[in-house]
């Protein structure tokens, strides 16, 4: 079983910055796909940021340019770098992963490990 707790959400003003966390406990695999969704009220769940064990990046055309995922396996942490912040950013931001991935990008894959959310609210 994989565990995910995020942090660093909070409120900012457009134009700011945060930067989200997301520990991973239990087993350590090597084959894995981490990502970044977010979901505000009334809209479906959108895949903001994904990465691959291989080092691979994907983003969101919305987020592209303003938006930096990373990892650091020795900590088992995901990260989600978010500058220049608008108020379209706000929403509940969950890290999520898959496990035992082949060669899709991992936008493509169907996350079954999910943390409970962190809220991040931009005001204009």
């Amino acid at each position: 079983q994989v565990q995910l707790v995020e942090s660093g959400g909070g409120s900012v003003q457009a134009g700011g910055s945060l930067r989200l966390s997301c520990a991973a406990s239990g087993h350590t695999y090597s084959r894995v796909c981490r990502a970044w969704f977010r979901q505000a009220p009334g809209k479906e769940r959108e895949g903001v940021a994904f990465i691959k064990h291989t080092g691979y990046i994907t983003y969101a055309d919305s987020v592209k340019g303003r938006f930096t995922i990373s990892q650091d396996n020795a900590k088992n942490t995901l990260y989600l770098q978010m500058n220049s912040l608008k108020p379209e950013d706000t929403a509940m931001y969950y890290c999520a992963a898959v496990l035992y991935v082949g060669n899709y990008d991992c936008s493509l894959y169907r996350y079954n490990y999910w943390g409970q959310g962190t809220q991040v609210t931009v005001s204009s």
